[in-house]
């Protein structure tokens, strides 16, 4: 790689003009250099070499090389993201140019935490450090310094090696000089810069990268032919695509056991009633979540090691392992789906709050098995352990450490032991949030739907319980109680705001004949409408109590009482919710309730 990159800098490796511009962003470039670092495969290079003159391609260098003294020998036509993300992260004295992932410039250097490199339970990930161009991390809005490297003593006293020093053959030299000279430098400095260039500088020192070159007389055709098929835009490989790759090495066919025995079982093709909540569950995920019961189960049985799903567990499962432990973790997702589905009424995938709070809940049943599943304590246990995850909204991002204390947690609990219920613990709703929930895409409000399914509600109309029969018989679908447009017709939005009436709590699951009986007319109105249009099967008693398994105050309804309706909703809401979360929400009479509601909350 070394010479793949000397040559890149003095030009004799360019690109054909034709390629696209360099595009990769600042964590992608992190998460190769961490794979650089530890001598990981990333594919081969392809180039063209030059020569023919049929394929007089205009050529220009890879981004961040200057003014290179040679014409080129060669060009790039698969490799150019890697080999520039690399040449300018190890090979410039610039800043490298790139952007987050929200396409924001940003100019960075990257540097090796040389302590946490050596820690062999920190992911090298999270050992490389990304400062701005003054190699100054500034927090709480620029005002406090976070991390400064902007000299070189300071690199030495905090032990943080520069990645654009590891290919400059005198750098790492100077830099061990320096750091020796420096009186503030650690009193273990030199020990551990020993042993950093042992696993990491000449880790990549030795790295070999694969070139396939096309001579220069490959027709013109076969060459653009060759270039769309290999250059796909950069899509990187997935983590179930490199243990694939491992897992090959042995003979056993990932792909095709996903395909064959664990996609189908997660479908639940062979029941009789397919609940398909899992049917797009992800396979990375599900490699994930086998590593996560295999690490569990590692330190259960051994009592040795950490609980832990992150890439770098995925990556290191053996496919002794994996064949070993699937078929019980396809059995854990077995109750995981009869737990969703009969226990807690969420009846289809678009209905699930977080696809990824399953990898933790599949675990834990692997774990249990079905004898301990079928207990009424332990539904209690996983019932407020779910309930929190999902109205804590404790799952939208970085939920592989979340994933490890979850599995412990539930399964101390569940054995008896002493329990740190750390998402238990940590989960709070506040009432405020009620009106913010308006996008059926919310965990929350998801999640508040199924509570509603699991109080019992029954449709307006047919007075049926919205259960798991009659959603297969209709899916019901969330529509306005007090109709949409009665209340952009009626309400002054002074007074009765938008964010009231479209929040959660003036909508409710009912079915589509329902709805279209409805319409748009005030609540007094419909309610005669309904009772006019059926009056021997439905009777103003039974609309009545249908209505009322909504939490709806009928009486405030019938007289088209918006503010004392509303109020009397949001406080069944709030009971469903602290029954499911075994938990007060604390807010329910605050100074910010009684402005946004017009009232308290309180029972």
């Amino acid at each position: 790689l070394s010479e793949i990159l000397q040559d890149v800098g003095n030009g004799k490796i360019q690109l054909p003009d034709f390629q696209r511009p360099w595009t990769w962003e600042c964590g992608r470039i992190k998460r190769l250099l961490a794979s650089l670092s530890l001598g990981y495969p990333m594919g081969a290079i392809m180039c063209l070499e030059r020569g023919n003159p049929n394929l007089n391609f205009k050529y220009r260098p890879l981004e961040g090389v200057e003014n290179p003294p040679n014409e080129p020998l060669s060009l790039v036509l698969d490799g150019q993201q890697r080999l520039t993300s690399i040449y300018q992260a190890t090979s410039s004295s610039k800043p490298v140019v790139t952007f987050t992932e929200k396409k924001d410039d940003l100019r960075v250097y990257y540097y090796f935490d040389m302590r946490k490199c050596l820690d062999p339970q920190v992911d090298r990930e999270d050992a490389i450090e990304v400062l701005p161009a003054d190699k100054i991390r500034r927090v709480n809005f620029n005002r406090d310094i976070e991390l400064d490297l902007s000299s070189s003593e300071k690199e030495y006293r905090q032990l943080m090696f520069p990645a654009n020093a590891i290919f400059n053959k005198q750098a790492p030299t100077d830099w061990l000089l320096g750091l020796a000279q420096c009186p503030d430098a650690p009193a273990d400095a030199l020990e551990v810069f020993k042993q950093f260039k042992i696993k990491v500088l000449d880790v990549v020192d030795a790295y070999e990268l694969p070139i396939i070159t096309l001579d220069r007389e490959t027709p013109r055709s076969a060459v653009c032919t060759i270039f769309e098929n290999v250059n796909t835009g950069g899509v990187p490989l997935t983590v179930f695509e490199l243990v694939t790759a491992s897992f090959a090495a042995e003979n056993f066919d990932l792909p095709k056991c996903w395909k064959e025995e664990c996609l189908p079982s997660l479908k639940a093709s062979d029941e009789p009633v397919p609940i398909r909540l899992f049917e797009h569950f992800d396979k990375t995920q599900f490699v994930t979540t086998v590593a996560l019961y295999v690490s569990y189960k590692k330190k259960m049985t051994t009592g040795t090691g950490f609980v832990s799903c992150k890439r770098k567990d995925v990556l290191d499962l053996t496919c002794e392992e994996f064949k070993a432990n699937y078929k019980t973790v396809l059995s854990g997702f077995k109750m995981a789906r009869t737990f969703l589905m009969r226990d807690e009424c969420i009846y289809q995938e678009n209905d699930m709050p977080y696809m990824t709070q399953v990898t933790p809940l599949a675990a834990i049943c692997a774990w249990i098995g079905e004898t301990k599943f079928g207990k009424p304590e332990v539904k209690r246990i996983l019932s407020r352990w779910y309930w929190s995850g999902v109205l804590g909204e404790m799952y939208g991002s970085a939920n592989e450490g979340r994933f490890a204390n979850d599995i412990v947690d539930v399964v101390d609990e569940i054995e008896g032991r002493q329990s740190e219920q750390r998402t238990v613990r940590d989960a709070t709703f506040s009432a405020v949030r009620l009106t913010t929930m308006r996008s059926r895409q919310s965990a929350a409000y998801k999640g508040v739907m199924a509570l509603l399914y699991k109080a019992g509600c029954k449709d307006f109309v047919g007075g049926y319980t919205m259960d798991l029969a009659h959603f297969l018989n209709e899916v019901p679908d969330i529509h306005h109680i007090f109709p949409k447009t009665y209340c952009e017709k009626t309400f002054d939005l002074r007074k009765v705001p938008e964010m009231h009436w479209n929040s959660i709590v003036n909508k409710t699951p009912i079915s589509y004949q329902t709805n279209r009986s409805i319409g748009g007319a005030a609540p007094s109105k419909y309610v005669a409408k309904l009772l006019k249009a059926d009056p021997d099967s439905l009777t103003h008693d039974k609309l009545m109590e249908n209505l009322a398994s909504h939490g709806i105050d009928t009486t405030a309804l019938c007289a088209d009482d918006y503010p004392t309706y509303f109020i009397a909703r949001a406080k069944h809401i709030l009971n469903l919710i602290e029954t499911a979360m075994d938990k007060k929400v604390s807010d329910r009479s605050s100074d910010e309730v009684v402005k946004k509601f017009g009232a308290s909350l309180s029972i």
